[in-house]
């Protein structure tokens, strides 16, 4: 298989990472996670005009991308400027659901994603699943008029700046059953949805929210009723990819600054960066980031791939890598920094926050190791069948 990008895709990479060297420095983005919005609404209608919103879509979905490495390019670029507007939330999850399952009137926002003016996220994950993507409490009970909706979400990106929510709630089974999963299109100003809303510690944007007696119309439905797994599972593998390719970004970043600081801090009359111990400490990380990078490559070119347990085996292993990796950068960058390293006006400790919250989205390193593990017990089991 052939990994060297397109030209088209070298072409936007250059292109976003010149945007986000200009465009988009470290005060621009502290500028903007303290403002009551928590993006640039300016920013991310350039980022649509530049074409970053339409490459994470397929041409039938009025995009020109939406590969796995379509993503990965757009994503390791966000990383290293630390973007913080809601191409997760809005583009990549919301998304990534809306053109698997909509129908034909559905699938009309698809073009207002693209542009940028519609923000929209996927209110899926609940306090305690722990990650798992079948662990549904809220309930949608259907009535003459439709559906009502009881429950609550829990670190719902952006929810409180969205104009739509894409929300998980069960229709049938227990808790934890596969079936029995349904997504409903949830305008935001829907009466009986309230949001907590807040900021990580990484500057970005969540909330939590609560649905009580939320009444929605039939055609609100995503998808078959009961169905809504296999939709969830395809926006939170495409949202794997991404996080795995930003958390890359990002390391690469923390790498070249550690190195400029190792080269230029210097004791005993000479650089730091000369003494044999943080020498071989360094060496590890630019190796572990290559590892990284493999990780992240594998991982784009299986999201595609029709044999569901190689593909989520794929996943869950870079996303395990990236979770492990990118704790090793945050940790090292830091501490071959010393003191300074702590700082806010610092880039680096930034970076480190944002690496150590990619770990936490959509899946920790032990809920995809143990979730890696269980699928290759489950493809053993059925050889020996």
């Amino acid at each position: 298989m052939n990994f060297i990008h397109t030209e088209d895709r070298r072409m936007l990479a250059d292109l976003l990472d010149r945007y986000v060297a200009e465009q988009y420095p470290i005060d621009t983005r502290h500028a903007i996670t303290a403002s009551p919005t928590g993006y640039s609404a300016s920013h991310w209608a350039q980022f649509a005009e530049l074409g970053a919103i339409g490459a994470l879509f397929s041409e039938a979905d009025g995009g020109f991308g939406g590969t796995g490495f379509d993503l990965a390019v757009v994503f390791e670029s966000l990383g290293r400027g630390l973007v913080v507007e809601p191409f997760l939330a809005s583009a990549v999850l919301a998304g990534s659901a809306l053109a698997h399952a909509g129908n034909a009137a559905q699938r009309e926002q698809l073009a207002s994603l693209i542009d940028g003016s519609l923000v929209a996220t996927l209110a899926h994950e609940e306090a305690d699943a722990y990650y798992a993507p079948n662990h549904v409490s809220t309930t949608a009970t259907r009535d003459a008029e439709g559906y009502v909706l009881n429950g609550a979400k829990a670190v719902v990106p952006f929810a409180d700046q969205a104009h739509t929510l894409i929300l998980s709630a069960r229709t049938a089974g227990n808790v934890a059953d596969a079936d029995g999963i349904s997504l409903f299109i949830v305008p935001s100003q829907t009466p009986g949805l309230t949001l907590r809303a807040y900021t990580n510690i990484d500057g970005t944007r969540a909330a939590e929210v609560t649905l009580s007696q939320v009444r929605l119309p039939a055609t609100a439905l995503l998808g078959a009723e009961g169905q809504g797994l296999a939709t969830l599972e395809h926006a939170i593998g495409r949202g794997i990819v991404a996080l795995c390719a930003e958390s890359l970004g990002a390391m690469e970043v923390a790498k070249r600054q550690t190195i400029d600081y190792l080269q230029t801090r210097k004791q005993f009359g000479k650089p730091i960066g000369s003494f044999q111990a943080l020498q071989h400490r360094m060496a590890t990380v630019l190796l572990e980031i290559e590892q990284a990078r493999s990780a992240v490559i594998n991982a784009a070119a299986a999201l595609d791939n029709p044999d569901r347990t190689e593909r989520e085996r794929a996943l869950s292993a870079a996303k395990y890598s990236i979770g492990r990796i990118g704790t090793l950068v945050a940790e090292e960058a830091i501490q071959l920094h010393g003191g300074i390293g702590m700082t806010w006006e610092l880039p680096l400790p930034h970076y480190a926050k944002r690496l150590i919250m990619i770990d936490h989205q959509l899946g920790d390193e032990d809920h995809h190791l143990a979730r890696f593990i269980a699928l290759g017990q489950q493809a053993d089991a059925t050889l020996a069948a």
